[in-house]
């Protein structure tokens, strides 16, 4: 594996990703600087730390996920200082407050829920693979990829079909606006878009109840610790649709779309999933330590500290770098060789652990092993017809190298 020398490493620099995760310029910071301090520019547009730590080993990313006590969310998974939902998602709260919301979402996850949602990922592969399939050429990452995870979570959330186009039309608008993609002030006016419509659903659900997740949020309570009664608040569920409907759709389509790419790549491997049902299991795994499609979640020290004794102080950013992690050689035998064999696979693509551990983690696996049956069961030949290309969203947002389009043809 090449490297990069350590005086050219400029994390902030787009450039870097345009053809995915630069995993040569870890593997040169795992080895000579595995923390390591990085400053913005003088002229980086938008609002950020002067800063901020990258810590690129296994053990440290494991370590620093399963601290929040000292390594807080508070601010946020993304570089990108957003004050106004500081402590108010799930994604922005530590213990006591992280614990009551995260076991109020959890009630929407029944046993007989999460076993309806199986069925309904089984036949919208089916529909998504007949389609492409019948259009001979497609686009692997937005007619594929992309629509398995979206339809997904818009069943979980209960978002009729009329909507869905016009709700994850929203959802790109804003993500785009808070990376910078526009004004201040038509990023605002898609945000009270985005909470009006999950208003607007929340009283839907609780006039005229269904059988989905938004309406178990929009009226679970539970006993706390206390012994008092709570619900979640208007602004919780606000801010919990909009986590929804953007980071569950995202993160899986990346691991789709990589994890085909780098199948096409691995034949033999690919024939073997083909082959062997058996093997899926382990496949699903390795896809989602390959493509690892969370770069990174960021914290902030809540005091001073060291890690690998490089001083650390109170108030510094530091982000936390999973595909470096999941490329470690010290946790992983030939890290850079593809092997859905590989066992044991200890990745930490959904967090390392902790109370911050992705609540989606098992439905990304089911969605992951589910459209990859059907896919390889409806298909003898996927062949990709023109270079894929990257996304390069800038490094405020933590899911920011990704694949962009994939001209693919199936026969």
């Amino acid at each position: 594996m090449d490297t990069t020398e350590l005086t050219e490493i400029d994390l902030t620099d787009t450039d870097i990703y345009r053809n995915g995760f630069p995993h040569e310029v870890f593997t040169t910071l795992r080895s000579e600087q595995p923390v390591s301090w990085h400053q913005y520019p003088d002229d980086y547009p938008g609002p950020h730390d002067p800063g901020f730590w990258a810590i690129t080993k296994y053990a440290d990313v494991q370590a620093a996920n399963r601290d929040p006590e000292l390594f807080s969310a508070y601010d946020g998974p993304a570089l990108a200082l957003q004050p106004q939902t500081s402590g108010l998602m799930l994604v922005t709260m530590d213990g006591r407050d992280h614990a009551r919301q995260r076991k109020l979402i959890s009630k929407g996850f029944t046993p007989r829920m999460v076993a309806r949602l199986d069925e309904q990922a089984r036949a919208r592969a089916i529909t998504i693979v007949e389609e492409a399939r019948e259009r001979g050429t497609c686009d692997f990452v937005r007619d594929v990829a992309y629509k398995l995870p979206m339809h997904m979570i818009a069943d979980i959330v209960g978002i009729p079909l009329e909507d869905r186009e016009h709700v994850f039309t929203i959802a790109t608008q804003f993500l785009l606006g808070a990376l910078g993609g526009y004004s201040e002030a038509d990023h605002l006016a898609v945000q009270i878009a985005m909470f009006e419509y999950a208003q607007e659903l929340g009283r839907r659900k609780r006039s005229e109840p269904e059988d989905d997740v938004w309406t178990i949020l929009s009226t679970v309570e539970i006993e706390t610790d206390d012994g008092e009664r709570t619900t979640l608040s208007e602004s919780e569920l606000d801010l919990f649709f909009m986590l929804l409907t953007i980071a569950g759709s995202e993160t899986t389509r990346n691991a789709i779309s990589l994890g085909m790419l780098t199948l096409l790549d691995h034949r033999d491997q690919l024939e073997v999933m083909r082959t062997q049902p058996d093997a899926m299991r382990g496949a699903v795994e390795e896809i989602l330590r390959w493509s690892s499609p969370v770069s990174y979640f960021a914290r902030r020290a809540t005091r001073d500290t060291e890690v690998r004794g490089v001083p650390i102080a109170a108030g510094d950013r530091v982000t936390l770098w999973y595909p470096s992690a999941n490329r470690d050689e010290d946790a992983f035998d030939l890290p850079f060789n593809f092997d859905i064999g590989r066992n044991p696979n200890p990745h930490i693509s959904f967090g390392g652990g902790g109370p911050h551990y992705c609540l989606g983690a098992n439905l990304a696996r089911r969605e992951i092993t589910i459209l990859f049956e059907e896919l390889l069961a409806r298909t003898q030949e996927i062949e990709v017809v023109a270079p894929a290309t990257y996304a390069r969203i800038g490094i405020y947002s933590p899911v920011f190298v990704a694949l962009e389009a994939m001209p693919v043809r199936l026969s």
